[in-house]
Order: structure tokens, then C-alpha cells, then sequence
């Protein structure tokens, strides 16, 4: 690293607000909806079985359209698409509030996600041009990003309720219109530009990428419903990944792929992708199944619910923003992960000890607060790994794969878990001791996750080489390595 410190300029902190900002409501929109699906229920007529489409709709276009939006954040420049995003993302809040049918509604859903799947990659490809020459702020930016994601996912759930039971179901969508207006202008004096380069877009390459993520999912989320033993479900899980290997070849043919195949092959940006996949996968059931118990089993209504996840929330930005930029420098990231992954798994194994009659403060806080702790340990590393394995010109290409692992993660994740809970009566709403059993079942498979996730990060990472191999700066590499 250069021995004269980079100018400070004080905008780059403001900057670091709104791409926060971003990654808070991207997180925030899959969880707003939850309190309200009620009231759009009665409002649109959905069934039952299709309510939870206005999640998943919205879930399949940002995970199948990140790499997408990472290869176009690169080719036209990060702060073109992080506007353009914004754009996309209010034009679909904007369909899903004024929704009269529910194909309006689903429609405007995934016009959100696929808005989103533009903002997400090019947020973090910003952060990286504006903190990627000085490690220390770097970890530091890294830390505040990190911490915006469990905050705009406690956040949806408590301001979901707020604005259901204050205002009408439609606001829990309007409310990314002013955001995303104040954004837009803010943009052009914030962020940095890049200037456009030349090559081509890979049609072949995103369409097999999206529908074949999207089938997968699909599949999995809809298995609870159809059954896992049903043709429907084998054959739908079948086509995506026919798909999905149709992408990866060709991916391997063209001359200017969407994902360059041997990216995964760079030194622990495959095992740090891995580790978000089942962080994901594990952080997101417990939290979904956490307010559930406290809604359906302890009785909490939606806004206490909402306000019973603070202290994990609190906990997870604290040790985001404060303690992880000081165990990172001492202890380096594999570290970190691994016993971040072990301390979650520990907190949802706590958390299967869920009482029908059970206590907030005994059941469910201390666990939350453990199982908080292991998130945010865990987090930041992989995340910094991921994103500064790669070359510096494929930053949008390297945070696309690791959004699309997390989403993805959250998504299968989430469906697993359901159908675990759903298997042990879950499904029996007022009998809470068949309730309490679904959701336990669903804590211990969380915590089967979070313990693969623990064991194969032992195995995969190793830590970043500072000169050769990546092609990130050394200053970009030691930032994770110290």
C-alpha cells in the first residue's frame, strides 16, 4: 500500500449512507409484506396457497436477475445502475400498491426484485470504488453495509405492522417511492463514475441463469404445497437444473460470458459465496420461524412482535459496526467465520427448546442474542472475501454471485424448513404444542445448516493472498486478511 494515505473526502461517509441505505430496503421489501398479507388477501382475493407468491415473486427475480444486473453494472458503469435500479424499483412499488388484481400485484412484485437485482450489485461495487484503496475504512464500510441487511429485515416486519394498522396495505409499498426519488437525486454528487466499456450482453446467458434459478426455487417453494413426492415437483425441479447446466455451458463457450466460469476458481471466493449460501439459509428460516412463535404461540401481536426482534437486531449491528472491524484485525476472516457459523448453529439449537408455554425472555432472548452474535461474525468476512477475490473489473460480476448466494440461500432455505416445520404440525393453527413442534423441527434443521456451513468453511477457506493469485489490490486483500 502507498505510504500517502488516499485524500479524505468527506462525501465518501454520506455515499456509504445511501448504498447502506440501498441494501436496507432491498432486505426490508422481502419482509414489509408479511404483517400485511392478511389484509391483501381479503382485498385481492388470494387463495391461501397463493399468498405466498407475493414473497416468493418478488424473491425469484432479485435472486435469478443478480448476475444479470452484476454484468451490467460492469459494462455500463455501477452508478448508471444503481440509479436505473432505483428507477425500476419504484416503478414496481408503485405497481404493487395501485394493484386491483392479483397478477398486478405479483407483476409489480417482481418488477421490485428485478429492480433490486440492479441496485444490489451495483451498491457494492460502489463501496468498493469509493473505500477499496484504504483496508481500514474499507472493513469499516464493509461493517455498516453488513449491519443495514438484519436491520432492513427486522425493520420490514416491524414497520410492516406500523403501516398495516395505521394506514392501508398498499403504504408498506409506496413507502420505496420517496426513498428511492431522495436517492436518485443524491446520486449524481455522491457516487463515483465509471466510464462504460465496451463488450457484449449475454442474452443465452441470463435467460438460462434466471429461469433456471428461477425453476429451482420454484420448485422447492411450491414442493410444500404439492407435495415433495409429486411429479410436478420433480419435473419443475428437473428442467431448472437442466437449465442451469445449460447456463454453465454456455458460459464456457462464449467469448464474453456473463459469469467467467474460472472466477470460481479463484482462492476461497467459491468457499466464501458457500458460506453466505448457508448463512442465508439458516439466519432467514430462524428468523421467519422466531416471529411465528411469537405471534402464534406466545400470542405477541405484530408490532410487539416486531419490537421483541430489536435486541437481536441491536446486537447484530453492534457487533457488525463495532466488535467485527476489531476481531477481523486480530483473528482474520476464516476465523471469524468459522466460529461465527458454530455460534449460530449454537443459538438455534438453543432455540429448539421452544416451550408451547414458553417465555420471551427465557426462550427466546438469550438464544436470539447467541445465534445474533454468530450472523454477524460470520457475515462481514465472507461478504469481504467474496466481493475482493475477484478482479477488479468484475466487482459487479463478484458482488452479483454473492447477493444471488445469499438470496438464493434464503429462498431454499426458507422453503426446507417450511416443509420441515410443516411436517411436524405447524400447519395446526391453535393446537401450540403441534405448533411448537413444527417450529422447533425447523430450528434444529436451521441449526444442521449453520453446522455444515461451520464444517465446510473449515475445510474451503484459506486466507487471501496479498500479491498474486486474485487479482484484487493488496490493499483490497489485506482489508480481509487483517
Amino acid at each position: 500500500m502507498s505510504g500517502t494515505p488516499a485524500p479524505v473526502d468527506p462525501r465518501r461517509w454520506t455515499a456509504l449512507a445511501f448504498i447502506a441505505m440501498a441494501q436496507f430496503m432491498v432486505i426490508m421489501d422481502t419482509s414489509i409484506i408479511g404483517v400485511a398479507l392478511p389484509e391483501m388477501q381479503a382485498d385481492l382475493g388470494f387463495t391461501q396457497g397463493d399468498l405466498s407468491w407475493v414473497f416468493n415473486a418478488y424473491v425469484v427475480a432479485f435472486g435469478g436477475l443478480l448476475l444479470l444486473g452484476g454484468r451490467l453494472s460492469d459494462l455500463f458503469g455501477a452508478r448508471r445502475m444503481f440509479s436505473a435500479g432505483w428507477v425500476v424499483l419504484a416503478a414496481g412499488s408503485l405497481m404493487a400498491g395501485v394493484a386491483n388484481e392479483i397478477w398486478v400485484e405479483l407483476a409489480g412484485r417482481a418488477v421490485q426484485g428485478a429492480g433490486s437485482a440492479l441496485i444490489a450489485p451495483s451498491a457494492l461495487t460502489l463501496l468498493m470504488m469509493l473505500f477499496g484503496s484504504n483496508p481500514k475504512e474499507l472493513t469499516k464500510a464493509f461493517a455498516l453495509y453488513g449491519a443495514a441487511a438484519p436491520a432492513g429485515g427486522t425493520a420490514g416486519v416491524f414497520l410492516g405492522g406500523v403501516i398495516t394498522q395505521y394506514t392501508s396495505w398498499p403504504w408498506v409499498f409506496y413507502i420505496n417511492i420517496p426513498v428511492a426519488v431522495i436517492t436518485l437525486i443524491a446520486i449524481p454528487r455522491l457516487m463515483p463514475s465509471a466510464p462504460a466499456r465496451r463488450g457484449s450482453i449475454d442474452i443465452a446467458g441470463a435467460f438460462t441463469a434466471t429461469a433456471g434459478l428461477g425453476a429451482i426455487v420454484y420448485a422447492v417453494v411450491r414442493a410444500p404445497e404439492v407435495g415433495w413426492a409429486a411429479a410436478e415437483t420433480w419435473l419443475i425441479l428437473a428442467a431448472g437444473l437442466a437449465l442451469t447446466g445449460l447456463f454453465v455451458a454456455v458460459q464456457a463457450r462464449r467469448r464474453e460470458p456473463l459469469m467467467r466460469l474460472s472466477i470460481l476458481r479463484t482462492p476461497s471466493l467459491a468457499g466464501a459465496n458457500l458460506a453466505q449460501l448457508l448463512l442465508a439459509g439458516a439466519w432467514i428460516p430462524m428468523w421467519f420461524f422466531l416471529n411465528l412463535y411469537l405471534q402464534q404461540v406466545l400470542g405477541l401481536g405484530a408490532f410487539a412482535s416486531g419490537s421483541a426482534l430489536l435486541p437481536m437486531t441491536g446486537a447484530v449491528m453492534l457487533m457488525m459496526i463495532v466488535a467485527a472491524p476489531w476481531f477481523m484485525s486480530r483473528f482474520g476472516p476464516k476465523t471469524m467465520i468459522v466460529s461465527g457459523m458454530a455460534a449460530l448453529a449454537a443459538g438455534m439449537l438453543w432455540l429448539s427448546f421452544v416451550r408451547p408455554g414458553g417465555s420471551y425472555w427465557i426462550d427466546v432472548l438469550p438464544a436470539s442474542l447467541v445465534a445474533a452474535v454468530g450472523m454477524s461474525l460470520a457475515f462481514i468476512p465472507s461478504l469481504g472475501m467474496a466481493i475482493s477475490s475477484a478482479r477488479p473489473e468484475e466487482g459487479g460480476l463478484a458482488s452479483g454471485i454473492v447477493n444471488t448466494s445469499y438470496q438464493i440461500g434464503s429462498a431454499l432455505g426458507l422453503a426446507a424448513m417450511t416443509a420441515i416445520a410443516a411436517s411436524q404440525g405447524a400447519e395446526e393453527l391453535g393446537d401450540l404444542t403441534a405448533l411448537t413442534d413444527g417450529f422447533s423441527a425447523a430450528f434444529i434443521g436451521a441449526a444442521a445448516i449453520a453446522t455444515a456451513g461451520t464444517v465446510l468453511a473449515a475445510a474451503t477457506l484459506r486466507k487471501p493472498a496479498l500479491q498474486g493469485g486474485g487479482a484484487s489490490s493488496p490493499e483490497t486483500q489485506s482489508a480481509v486478511n487483517h
